[in-house]
């Protein structure tokens, strides 16, 4: 499923030119590049600007299937992050037009498992890559000021292993509608996914790391994939999450500190693999099992509808 502003209502189809199945399809910040990646252990990268897709580079040094890429906030340059079964994540940056390199590979000591998922912290908190391994912990991989990358890890995040990992937005909850509150500070959080059935919310201290600060229980199988919402400010937190059960929830929490509360949006019938917010956090995306991707919009009485279906 591409991450993408899903106000775009066109469908395309172009052929890849991959020889193995696509994991992965993401949009770049301004729309015109998408990258895709594979089982056959590559990454392409295409521009779309136009009528038609060309294709840019070609991306090799992965040594097995290629599960996600994600592409950093402009701000940063051309870089674009990819993560495979092959326990490494890879950083790689555009010189020139069509040029790429990789800046940063994993070492072996980082992940000792497939890594499944990755997610670029929002960009006021400076490049950082927050990654997902079924060695059962969450890795955050940072950019220093002298140019070197410093990797932080959760460990044992989730028993038997993590499948998905998603950042909070960096505006704290109702700083748009609290006096002053463009001045408070932001707060690092993820949301997990795991092979225990749970998703799981932690929390950056600055002085102690990273740390537990809620699990959400409803799944009755594996979580597959969790997904943050954008808050634009507004005093709530909202994050999505799908599983192996065929069932995908909405969290919600009031106000900072307070309870999260679940609605089942839907029982797909199938598993659920994949969920995306719209830009304004108010319309989600969900693909399943049956190759379907639908879309859901929350109405006034908060009650889920499905507004579009593609196959």
């Amino acid at each position: 499923s591409a991450r993408r502003n899903m106000s775009v209502s066109t469908q395309a189809a172009f052929e890849s030119g991959h020889t193995d199945q696509i994991h992965d399809c993401q949009y770049d910040y301004y729309g015109r590049r998408v990258a895709t990646c594979s089982s056959d252990r590559t990454i392409k990268v295409f521009d779309v600007a136009g009528e038609t897709q060309t294709l840019l580079a070609n991306l090799t040094g992965h040594d097995g299937p290629v599960w996600m890429c994600a592409w950093a906030h402009p701000k940063f340059g051309t870089l674009l992050a990819s993560c495979s079964f092959d326990h490494k994540v890879m950083i790689w940056k555009e010189s020139e037009q069509g040029v790429f390199s990789a800046i940063y590979t994993s070492p072996a000591t980082l992940h000792d498992a497939s890594v499944n998922a990755i997610a670029w912290a929002p960009h006021e908190f400076g490049l950082s890559l927050a990654c997902a391994s079924s060695d059962g912990c969450v890795s955050v991989i940072t950019h220093r000021a002298d140019g070197t990358w410093d990797a932080q890890k959760i460990q044992g995040a989730h028993s038997i292993g993590c499948t998905s990992v998603s950042w909070a937005p960096a505006p704290p909850p109702g700083s748009l509608v609290a006096a002053g509150g463009a001045s408070a500070t932001p707060v690092k959080r993820l949301v997990t996914g795991g092979c225990d059935n749970l998703a799981k919310i932690w929390r950056f201290d600055p002085s102690a790391g990273w740390k537990e600060e809620h699990q959400l229980r409803a799944h009755g199988d594996w979580v597959r994939d969790v997904c943050w919402s954008v808050n634009m400010g507004l005093p709530m937190n909202t994050i999505a999450s799908c599983g192996q059960d065929n069932k995908v929830f909405i969290w919600t929490q009031n106000e900072p500190g307070g309870e999260w509360s679940k609605t089942l949006l839907n029982d797909f019938g199938a598993p659920v693999w994949r969920l995306s917010w719209s830009v304004m956090g108010n319309v989600l995306a969900v693909s399943d099992a049956n190759n379907m991707v639908t879309v859901w919009k929350e109405s006034v009485d908060g009650r889920w509808n499905q507004i579009s279906a593609t196959e």
